[in-house]
This record gives structure tokens, C-alpha cells and sequence, in this order.
């Protein structure tokens, strides 16, 4: 390489930036999305086999950005430095998709539950269990996160489940759950839980309409598998 020579990697940088500057991240493959923040950190050096390796070990661009700070760090090519950036755009992403997301969303289907929960929901590494007030119109009142852990009769009480839905006057509740595996068959604990809760709603007048299983790309209804 001559001294008037530049490295190959700073042109596809330039291309990268000029690509999202014109059309957003729509033509981006995920591989590149990563590349194009690595770049922001690594000034002298080709970020695309990094950003591969990233979606290879972390399991896809969600693996991505919710992975830890240490666990992005176990990827060659990503420091420290590039590792905050990383998660920095994760919980960036987070906070605007909660601000945009309206506060009466009308949750008609166990799709619209499913699109409502799977970024807050479906990201974790461990079950977190919630209950989804609504009103007479199901217009969502208040998601009310009530235990984290292994979804079971000991741990999801009626009595967590319905008090703040009691206080915020909901007309009915949709409760939901993730499955870190992927997997959103339900568990025969899950269905014994789920039949706990119809029955205390109906003693309390505030129906169970539907128990859905999150995941980060699909879901589990039980009132569409007529378990409800």
C-alpha cells in the first residue's frame, strides 16, 4: 500500500454511512447494522467480520442488542468501548418503542397482544409474568408486571395478579408471559396457573380473556387454542 493509498474498509464505511443516510436501515442486511455501529468506536479497522461473528454467536441481530455487556465483549473485534455502543442502541431502541407505543392501544387480537408485548416481554433470559389491564373497549389501562422466575401456582397468586387490576378499574385482564427457549408451547403448569386465574376472575367479575405466551417471534394464545 502507498502512503496516497487508503485502506479498502474506509470506502465501504463511507458507502455504509451514505447507504443509511439516503434510505434509513431498510436495504441494511442485520450483519451490516451491527458493522455500522461498530464503526463508531473502531476508527482503524474493518468492522465487518466482527459484526458477522456477533450474529453468528449471539443468535441474530436481537441476540445482538440484548445481549450483556460481558457478553459482547466474548466476540473478537468488541471491546469495551464497542460493547456500551451496542447496548446503548438497544435500550435506546427500548425507550422509544415504549414512548411510541400509545397508552389506550386497543388489544382486539392475540396478535395485537403479541406485536404490544414482544420487544418489553420477549427479550428476556428469564419468565417474566404480566398482567394486561384493560378497559371495557380493550383499551390497555396499565401493564402490571407481577413476578420473574419460573412461571407457577406458588408464585403467580390470584391476589398479585388482580389487586392493581382492582385499583385501576379494569373491565378485564389479558395475563402473559415469555419463554426465553423460543418455544411458546405452554407448560402443563402454565395451563394449571392460567385455570386458577379464569376462576378468581369470575369470583372478582373481571374476566381472564386470553393467557399468551411470548416470545421474541412468535406467541402461544390460549383462547385461540379454545383453552379459554
Amino acid at each position: 500500500m502507498n502512503r496516497k493509498s487508503k485502506p479498502l474498509y474506509l470506502g465501504h464505511r463511507k458507502r455504509l454511512r451514505k447507504r443509511f443516510l439516503e434510505s434509513g436501515l431498510n436495504s441494511f442486511l442485520d450483519y451490516e447494522v451491527v458493522e455500522l455501529m461498530l464503526t463508531l468506536k473502531t476508527p482503524v479497522k474493518d468492522t465487518k467480520p466482527a459484526a458477522k461473528k456477533a450474529i453468528e454467536l449471539l443468535k441474530g441481530f436481537h441476540g445482538v442488542l440484548d445481549a450483556s455487556i460481558e457478553e459482547l465483549q466474548q466476540v473478537k473485534g468488541i471491546g469495551l468501548e464497542n460493547a456500551w455502543v451496542i447496548k446503548l442502541f438497544g435500550d435506546v431502541a427500548e425507550r422509544y418503542f415504549k414512548e411510541k407505543i400509545p397508552k389506550r392501544s386497543t388489544l382486539l387480537s392475540p396478535d395485537d397482544v403479541h406485536s404490544y408485548l414482544k420487544k418489553s416481554l420477549g427479550k428476556y433470559k428469564h419468565e417474566r409474568f404480566v398482567v394486561v389491564a384493560l378497559d371495557s373497549r380493550s383499551r390497555v389501562i396499565k401493564v402490571i408486571p407481577v413476578t420473574t422466575g419460573t412461571v407457577n401456582a406458588s408464585l403467580v397468586h390470584p391476589r398479585e395478579v388482580f389487586r392493581e387490576a382492582i385499583q385501576c378499574a379494569a373491565a378485564n385482564v389479558i395475563v402473559a408471559h415469555n419463554h426465553p427457549s423460543g418455544d411458546p408451547e405452554p407448560s402443563e403448569e402454565d395451563k394449571t396457573v392460567t385455570r386458577q386465574l379464569i376462576e378468581a376472575g369470575k369470583l372478582l367479575g373481571i374476566a381472564v380473556t386470553d393467557h399468551i405466551v411470548v416470545t421474541s417471534s412468535s406467541y402461544y394464545s390460549f383462547k385461540e387454542h379454545g383453552l379459554i
